[in-house]
């Protein structure tokens, strides 16, 4: 047991430095956003700026639009903002990639050369992604609050606090999902550089898939398929509740994923 805490302490060490700036970056990405939404709330542009938008591009968006032309919208931008959610996903991609990186240096072998189970590897990678996953969102959290309580205008409407916690939670799972089909590609590939090519490629697929399908009605028969199809923060942000059915779909996908890698580790040639 000593020998695991040693492990994830190791890691930790690592991948600090990415994980803090990445952390503190969406958080100060949210205040920010408090920012840019009290300068908007102040010169009352939110119905001029609505008139800007192509009539074309608010059809598509639907009622969403008039959701994210408000206070509380722009505030709650951070959590499906494709730069942010892209790097975020690509975090979890770079942290599940640990095993297939620990391989290609040789330093899984120094490790199982001591009395230590092959499956710490992967509880290592689990540990290391729930803990990084939570921190993350966590400090995302914490900016959208501070934002508010320093910037908000008075008499704006803020997101509730359910409405943040939901939003955040349905981000967190959906971050844990791809870190857990990432571990799983990760478990099968010798060169870090090969599992996180694969699983950056699968992430992309499964994005335009559900891109597609919310755009073109034929492509909606496959959408299932992509764990963003499960990931509906705007549908939240209208008043509706996130299925329950959407957030276990993540859940389960995360635990296969992992369960898998945990599989494919034991069985494969070092």
């Amino acid at each position: 047991m000593r020998s695991a805490f040693f492990l994830l302490s190791h890691s930790m060490k690592r991948v600090r430095s990415l994980v803090l700036t990445m952390s503190f970056l969406v958080a100060g990405f949210q205040i920010l956003l408090t920012l840019v939404a009290k300068s908007i709330e102040k010169a009352n542009a939110f119905e001029e700026m609505s008139h800007v938008v192509p009539d074309f591009l608010r059809q598509l968006m639907g009622p969403s639009f008039v959701a994210l032309m408000s206070f509380r919208g722009i505030v709650c931008v951070g959590y499906f903002h494709i730069a942010v959610m892209g790097s975020l996903v690509g975090l979890m991609i770079a942290l599940a990639t640990e095993p297939a990186a620990e391989i290609e240096s040789g330093f899984t072998d120094l490790v199982l050369s001591r009395p230590l189970a092959r499956h710490w590897v992967i509880t290592r990678t689990l540990a290391l992604i729930l803990l990084c996953t939570g921190f993350s969102v966590f400090l995302m959290m914490l900016g959208t609050w501070a934002g508010l309580y320093w910037l908000a205008p008075k008499g704006a409407e803020w997101p509730a606090p359910g409405l943040i916690r939901s939003l955040a939670l349905n981000l967190g799972l959906l971050m844990l999902c791809w870190g857990g089909v990432t571990a799983a590609v990760s478990a099968a590939c010798r060169r870090r550089s090969v599992a996180g090519s694969v699983a950056s490629l699968v992430t992309l697929a499964a994005y335009l898939l559900d891109y597609l399908a919310r755009v073109w009605e034929p492509a909606q028969s496959v959408a299932w398929l992509s764990p963003f199809r499960y990931y509906s923060p705007l549908d939240r942000i209208l008043g509706a509740q996130i299925p329950g059915r959407h957030l276990w779909v993540l859940v389960s996908v995360a635990v296969a994923g992992f369960a898998l890698a945990y599989i494919v580790f034991a069985r494969r040639d070092l």
